[in-house]
């Protein structure tokens, strides 16, 4: 599963990355341990322009009496999104990018954990596929969230955790948001795990398992001899 990741670079850069044509009213700062059931940035693509927007994570279907199910629906299986209720009719028309520079996952060693920090080769922004929906609370406020797809992990991630979030290449955004694609079979190609020879890991520290840690220091690369 993917269940924390950083986005520590400007806004600039990440506009620049996506060439994203606006972006909705958000007050942008770096995180360095985001977490389910928070506000994360997503990219979608309205008349063909890129937009980033707020959009909780943990995906709550329209259809759900509760917003809680989201706690529960933070990661969707690529192997299994057809045949998912809350995932299936969502492929060909809720598409969204969730920007990105880095994800945790935890090796486990025995009864220990130990976390480690995933980012590409070039330390460079990149996008994780992701499908949204709208809920409508009782209040009547209509709450926008999301899930990010997971696959099976590369050679890289193997070694620590049995999934990953997929990761799209230039192409594959491009791909994933046009609104126009809708051959499921096209765009269930795109969802395979991203190459380990241009990915890099190092261990960080465990105080990144509290999502109230929130500083600078979590990303930073620590020897295992002091972990």
């Amino acid at each position: 599963m993917c269940g924390r990741f950083t986005l520590t670079a400007d806004l600039s850069d990440i506009t620049e990355v996506f060439s994203l044509i606006g972006t909705e009213d958000i007050d942008y700062k770096p995180r360095y341990n985001i977490a389910p059931s928070q506000h994360i940035l997503a990219i979608s693509e309205i008349s063909g322009k890129r937009v980033l927007g707020e959009y909780r994570w943990g995906l709550v279907p329209f259809w759900a009496k509760d917003i809680k199910v989201g706690f529960s629906m933070i990661n969707a299986r690529a192997e299994t999104i057809q045949e998912k209720p809350a995932y299936r009719n969502l492929l060909t028309r809720n598409r969204v990018v969730i920007p990105a520079d880095g994800f945790y996952e935890w090796k486990k060693e025995g009864s220990d954990k130990q976390p480690f920090r995933f980012q590409l080769d070039s330390k460079k922004v990149f996008g994780f596929a992701g499908l949204y929906d709208e809920w409508k609370s009782p209040a009547g406020d209509t709450i926008r969230s999301c899930t990010i797809i997971t696959t099976k992990p590369n050679d890289i991630v193997q070694d620590v955790h049995d999934r990953m979030p997929v990761i799209l290449d230039d192409a594959g955004v491009s791909n994933w948001l046009d609104q126009e694609i809708t051959n499921k079979d096209l765009l269930l190609e795109l969802l395979i795990p991203y190459s380990g020879d241009r990915m890099i890991s190092y261990a960080v520290s465990k105080e990144v398992g509290n999502v109230r840690n929130v500083d600078s220091g979590l990303i930073k690369e620590i020897s295992l001899n002091s972990k």
